[in-house]
């Protein structure tokens, strides 16, 4: 079975109005990744997923480039234990 991790993240630069949270929520379910995402009030979108270590590294990795017409300055990600994931991934808020 493949190791599960957790992760929290936030992405800055222009990540707000360009659909980066549905992208978000697209790339997660289809990495089989459980979980939420949300606009922060200061501009940038955070994000908690649970699964597979590999498919967390591989949502990371997208979450650099985004959906076309988002410009990502920044992904801060936290590494963590997983804990009990929510059933699916969500955009919330």
């Amino acid at each position: 079975m493949a190791e599960h991790g957790r992760i929290e993240v936030v992405v800055s630069g222009r990540v707000q109005g360009v659909g980066f949270r549905w992208f978000t929520q697209r790339e997660a379910r289809g990495l089989g990744v459980a979980g939420w995402v949300r606009n922060e009030p200061d501009g940038s979108v955070r994000l908690v997923a649970e699964g597979p270590q590999e498919a967390l590294e591989t949502l990371v990795a997208r979450l650099h480039d985004g959906p076309s017409g988002a410009e990502v300055t920044s992904v801060q990600t936290a590494w963590g234990v997983a804990r009990e994931a929510a059933p699916t991934f969500e955009i919330v808020r």
